[in-house]
């Protein structure tokens, strides 16, 4: 039986603010106000694991012992198959220190030059932890296909080359609504949901 999680504060360990706002968004229906790392002032954690789910669990419980309170950690990213699924959990690292991600995608489509399977899939590990260091991990995916150029001005990260399957226009095309009813992030978010705020 998973833990539940009561209406309050939460950390969401993410200084990312295209992050936070939409896991805000995410949050709104279930009386819960989300405080990012950034403005709780808690460091970033290094991200020393190997896959997202250990990233995300390192994340939210770091987050949750430094303020006391629940925390809430995504880790996430692009895995692109003709790459053997990099750039995978370094997919924040591919954008440098200015997590500049017009270069990331151009880093993307110039390793995928001579690739003709262009198949991709985001993966969401959504972490919701607490002081005492109980974890619940959930995870969502999306498949789809990489385009070039990147085309639309929403979402972030990698959205503007990611078209999901099923659809002619990329993630950074998409209205937000319309993104988070089908993102990797959604799907991990509706398990979470279901088990730890219904």
């Amino acid at each position: 039986m998973a833990r539940k999680l009561l209406p309050g504060t939460l950390i969401v360990a993410s200084h990312n603010p295209g992050k936070v706002r939409e896991i805000r968004d995410l949050l709104a229906p279930f009386g819960i106000e989300p405080v990012s790392a950034g403005d709780a002032g808690l460091p970033e954690p290094e991200e020393t694991e190997t896959t997202f789910r250990g990233n995300a669990e390192l994340k939210a419980l770091a987050a949750a012992r430094g303020s006391g309170l629940p925390a809430l950690a995504d880790d996430s990213g692009l895995s692109v198959h003709a790459l053997g699924g990099d750039p995978g959990i370094y997919s924040a690292r591919w954008a440098g220190p200015e997590k500049d991600f017009a270069l990331a995608m151009r880093k993307v489509h110039e390793a995928l030059a001579a690739a003709e399977d262009r198949s991709a899939h985001f993966t969401c590990a959504l972490t919701l932890a607490w002081p005492d260091g109980h974890v619940e991990t959930f995870e969502g995916h999306v498949h789809g296909t990489l385009v070039w150029p990147p085309r639309g001005e929403h979402g972030f990260g990698y959205d503007p080359m990611f078209v999901p399957e099923d659809h002619t226009i990329s993630f950074g095309e998409m209205a937000p609504d319309a993104k988070h009813a089908m993102s990797h992030r959604a799907r991990a978010f509706a398990q979470l949901v279901e088990a730890c705020l219904k």
